[in-house]
């Protein structure tokens, strides 16, 4: 059997993202926390970190090594710490995951909605942004112009983009009406989806991701999230 983890509860308050180790001792030496189900006001106990449950000012809190998150990004909201136009997609969140220092897997534009994958894992934010990975991402469009045969036979076989030598292929071509085209790309290249389209010589009026590997929205609204083990899904399947 393998050996459980333990780690100190103001130590295991702390990576969680409610405050300094300081500031968490005395959460837990003023009663407000408590640990399945029970009070506990000791900093210094050891806590066995699996199945760990704890509440804190009656809020439940379930303990995660690190954070895989699925949010419902509206219009006008920047994916960046430092937003220069619009609030930060992370202001969504709770100050909780915020403090955790979670990062945007790839960015959306403030004009695009749609699926945004965050986490605080580094390496598996790089393993799904890396180009060798090639994990698809699939978007809905409107278009501005309706989309001809030549367009979509452009778009098929390839565009090429300014200041790039290789050609950028859309994939699962699906038109869904004459303004409203869904494709996947593999690639993340700087406003790639609407230089593609711009280059087959047409142009996006709205963009929204409907999909990220094998994850979907399913019923979340926009400014909602969701921690992907609450959608029942496993990250192995989910962008194999």
């Amino acid at each position: 059997m393998a050996k459980q983890l333990t780690v100190k509860f103001e130590r295991m308050l702390q990576s969680q993202g409610f405050g300094s180790r300081r500031y968490c001792r005395q959460l837990i030496e003023s009663g407000r926390v408590s640990v399945n189900g029970s009070k506990q006001t000791d900093p210094q106990r050891e806590l066995v970190s699996e199945n760990l449950q704890f509440t804190v000012d009656g809020t439940r809190w379930q303990y995660r090594d690190k954070v895989y998150l699925l949010l419902h990004k509206p219009i006008d909201y920047e994916c960046s710490r430092n937003p220069q136009h619009y609030p930060s997609v992370l202001s969504l969140l709770p100050p909780q995951l915020q403090e955790r220092g979670v990062q945007c897997v790839g960015r959306l534009d403030a004009d695009t909605t749609g699926l945004l994958l965050l986490t605080d894992d580094g390496p598996w934010l790089h393993q799904l942004t890396h180009p060798k990975h090639h994990v698809p991402k699939r978007y809905l469009i409107t278009l501005k112009h309706p989309c001809d045969e030549s367009q979509l036979q452009a778009l098929h076989e390839g565009v090429l983009l300014h200041g790039e030598t290789e050609p950028c292929r859309a994939k699962n071509l699906e038109v869904r009406g004459e303004r409203l085209l869904a494709m996947s790309i593999e690639q993340g290249k700087y406003h790639q989806v609407k230089r593609m389209l711009a280059a087959a010589g047409n142009r996006v009026e709205a963009l929204h991701r409907e999909q990220f590997g094998k994850l979907t929205l399913g019923d979340l609204a926009p400014g909602e999230w969701c921690y992907l083990d609450d959608a029942q899904t496993t990250l192995a399947e989910a962008l194999e």
